[in-house]
């Protein structure tokens, strides 16, 4: 680990020009660890911010009271703890702030922003603010509240998506259960701890940043782990939400691990990069080659992506075989299924990742999206041929409306035709190959 720099960190406050002075916001906890790390980075500019509280029953009630059902289940759980937010003792809509991203194309999603501020007018809270960058481009509005946030932002969500990845990688090998839980609780509370009190100098940032993720795999390699027994390795890949937030695919990672599955999921760095790049091929394409706009998103690549290889770098020997695909990867394994110059969104990313984990030695695939979802629906329909196309490699769909089935069941007879394709395909995963070459 590295050695910080001197720097002296001093408490960030906003001052009252800003448009975020005096606000409290609230953080859809879609993400274990990645929201409390973006709302770390607001804290660190001196910003109160807070993931909205566990979903529950009274969020569902909440969000079929005011959805109509044409919406699709991230929007119902979302709007369901916003408005029990609303309800909470002491609660002022002059100060609140609702952070609800957007995006375009014809993914409900889009929507979510609009339907949340109508609502809250309905409600008598029209005063409550709606924080709503789109991915158009690239979620680059942010950037109207400062190069440190949206580069604080960034780096918050990567080295929470690392710390994910670690945490899938050892609790399914866990001697004693709840360590690996513990090693990434202490770690993410570091992470946020890191980013609240690090200084304003990015190289020092980073510096601090290393740091914590240095300490967070040493936590990790502290866990006692049985790996006599070869568990198949699953990938997860669908509608970003659904696949992350527990709460929403009640917990079928979990499921999964507990009938005897590691887990690979798709994080949340890999969307916005591919929003990134799409919005520099739009660009591309209306002419704009040589445009401010195509600067300002070719230079939020690149220092995003230096950004992302310094921190994945803590890693680079733990994750070797389990390697995250880059974008042209994945848009070439997509282009004979869904070319993303016909189609956006991420039933692309779906698809092309879905024919890299295959590629990478998993055993299978789950796609968790919501009822109803376009992107999971259009997906469903090219994986019997990417499957076919694989030697049969299994992939199986998830959807989640809230409401309940048997899935341990599925998850069960799911697993038997992974571990089924595993016995018969020909080729190893690729950590597994590496560790035999080296001995």
């Amino acid at each position: 680990m590295s050695i910080l720099h001197h720097h002296t960190c001093v408490r960030k406050t906003v001052p009252k020009s800003h448009p975020l002075f005096g606000k409290v916001i609230y953080v859809p906890a879609m993400a274990e660890g990645s929201a409390q790390a973006f709302c770390a980075v607001l804290h660190g500019m001196g910003i109160e911010a807070h993931t909205t509280p566990p979903s529950d029953e009274r969020t569902l009630e909440l969000g079929g009271k005011y959805t109509s059902g044409d919406e699709c289940y991230p929007a119902k759980v979302t709007v369901g703890d916003f408005v029990k937010i609303t309800e909470q003792p002491g609660f002022d809509a002059k100060r609140t702030m609702f952070f609800m991203a957007s995006g375009g194309g014809p993914c409900r999603f889009g929507q979510y922003s609009t339907f949340l501020k109508k609502l809250l007018v309905e409600l008598g809270h029209a005063e409550v603010g709606v924080l709503s960058p789109s991915n158009e481009h690239g979620y680059s509005e942010i950037g109207e509240f400062g190069t440190p946030f949206v580069r604080g932002a960034w780096r918050a969500l990567v080295s929470s998506d690392l710390l994910r990845k670690k945490l899938l990688m050892t609790r399914p090998y866990e001697v004693r259960p709840g360590a690996a839980d513990c090693a990434f609780q202490d770690s993410v509370d570091d992470l946020c701890r890191t980013i609240e009190q690090s200084c304003s100098d990015f190289d020092c940032q980073m510096e601090a940043l290393v740091d914590s993720l240095g300490r967070a795999r040493l936590r990790f390699e502290s866990v006692e782990l049985d790996r006599t027994q070869e568990r198949p390795l699953i990938g997860v890949v669908g509608e970003i939400f659904c696949r992350l937030n527990n709460f929403s695919n009640n917990d079928l990672i979990r499921r999964l691990e507990k009938q005897g599955a590691e887990c690979w999921i798709s994080d949340i760095a890999e969307w916005v990069t591919y929003t990134n790049q799409e919005e520099a091929r739009q660009l591309r394409l209306e002419g704009r080659a040589l445009s401010r706009a195509m600067l300002q998103c070719w230079l939020r690549t690149r220092i995003q992506q230096q950004d992302e290889h310094a921190l994945m770098e803590v890693f680079r020997d733990d994750f070797a075989g389990h390697e995250e695909p880059t974008y042209a990867e994945l848009m070439d394994l997509a282009r004979p299924y869904l070319p993303n110059t016909g189609i956006g969104g991420e039933m692309v990313m779906s698809v092309g990742k879905a024919g890299y984990l295959a590629r990478k030695g998993a055993d299978g695939v789950v796609d968790i999206s919501p009822f109803t979802c376009m992107n999971g629906i259009v997906s469903e329909a090219i994986y019997p041929r990417l499957s076919q196309d694989l030697g049969g490699f299994p992939i199986r769909n998830f959807y989640f409306d809230g409401t309940q089935f048997d899935l341990d069941r599925d998850v069960g007879i799911y697993l038997e035709l992974a571990r089924s394709y595993r016995e018969r395909k020909t080729h190893g995963r690729e950590r597994q190959e590496r560790a035999a070459r080296a001995a």
